[in-house]
Formats: C-alpha cells, sequence, structure tokens
C-alpha cells in the first residue's frame, strides 16, 4: 500500500498529514519522535484527496467552527491499541477522559497502562483526541505535541483560546 505525505503549517507548528487510499493515516508533530509512528517510505501529494479535507477540516478545527471531524481514518496498529484509537474517537468535543475510564470503557479496566501506552503510539493526532485524555487526579499528562500544545488544543475546544483564522 502507498503512504502520502503533504505539509500543513498550523498554529501548532507545522504537521505531516498522511494518508493511504484508504484514510488518513497519521498527523505527525513538527518535532515527532520518528520512532513513535512507524510507516513506510512516503510519497509527498499535495493534491491527495483526502490530505486536502484533513487539512481543511484542521482549518476549521482551529478556526473554532469544526467540532467532529468527518474523515475516513486508516488506523494501523494492534487490535487492542485500535480499540483504544477507537475510544479516542468517541471522546466527544470539549470533553476529556481518564486512561482508567478508556481502559474501563474498552473492557479491559486494569490495563491502564497498556491504554497510556497505546494513547502515546496514537498515529491520528488531533482527529482522534488523545489530547482530551489526561491523568485520573485532571492533571494534564504526556502529549507527543509537547503539554503546552495539549493544554492549547483542550482551550480551543473549551472557547478559551483564541480562534485562528
Amino acid at each position: 500500500m502507498s503512504y502520502y505525505c503533504k505539509l500543513f503549517t498550523s498554529p501548532v507548528g507545522t504537521l505531516t498529514l498522511i494518508a493511504s487510499d484508504k484514510g488518513l493515516a497519521a498527523i505527525l508533530w513538527e518535532n515527532d519522535n520518528p520512532l513513535r509512528v512507524r510507516l513506510p517510505p512516503l510519497t509527498e501529494n499535495n493534491q491527495h484527496p483526502i490530505l486536502l479535507e484533513t487539512e481543511r477540516q484542521l482549518q476549521r478545527y482551529f478556526a473554532g467552527t469544526l467540532q467532529r471531524f468527518d474523515l475516513p481514518l486508516d488506523f494501523v496498529g494492534t487490535e487492542f491499541q485500535k480499540k483504544v484509537w477507537a475510544a479516542l474517537v468517541a471522546i466527544p468535543f470539549g470533553e476529556t477522559r481518564s486512561y482508567g475510564e478508556i481502559a474501563r470503557q474498552i473492557g479491559h479496566p486494569t490495563a491502564v497502562r497498556a491504554v497510556g501506552a497505546a494513547n502515546g503510539k496514537n498515529p491520528i493526532s488531533i482527529v482522534a483526541p488523545c489530547h482530551r485524555v489526561i491523568g485520573a487526579n485532571g492533571k494534564l499528562t504526556g502529549f507527543a505535541g509537547g503539554l503546552s500544545t495539549k493544554a492549547f488544543l483542550l482551550d480551543i475546544e473549551a472557547g478559551k483560546a483564541q480562534p485562528v483564522e
């Protein structure tokens, strides 16, 4: 399967959007650890329809006019990871969940650390909103894009951040 990429300049830095012909496969941070999400070789394609639609929806998200992404997703991972990532997609806009809540939701109540590990490997940042997962104490915890970015995304969703046009 071929994977295509496009750079997107956002308020949280330059993001690399990656798609297959099946759907959006990844959104990587500017300084992302290359081992966090492993991908085959990429072909730059600034006109790929899934990448263009992802860019359009991200622009609306950052402008404060989009609360729910509507994109085909192409998650590649273990069955457990896919369960966690599906739970991320189900977290409503502007809400948060703890790692323990996600573990209970997917039927593995004692797998809190495994949920945290799967959350950290989430390839489709922002769209599969791992930024909405917080510690049991309500504090912000690890995030591939950095904690200040996580706080900014949560502020956008809470209406506390200035929307970016």
